[in-house]
């Protein structure tokens, strides 16, 4: 790993692991969502769902960072 790589994940180290956990959990959410309740739903609804989790997560992100401003 060349130092400036090290350096940048040094820096952003809780940032991606937030990244992550926010990514999987939507993924896995979705997923269950349609593998049990929704197991009917075309597969178009599924993409728009995976989708979704973009502005899910800068939405999140967003009323995260004003609560911490407020607070």
């Amino acid at each position: 790993m060349s130092g400036r790589l090290r350096d940048h994940v040094r820096t952003h180290r809780t940032g991606m692991l937030f990244d992550l956990v926010f990514a999987l959990g939507w993924v896995t959410l979705v997923s269950l969502l349609f593998e049990y309740p929704f197991a009917t739903a075309p597969r178009w609804a599924y993409l728009m769902f995976m989708l979704a989790g973009v502005p899910a997560y800068f939405g999140f992100v967003l009323s995260l960072s004003t609560a911490k401003e407020t607070a």
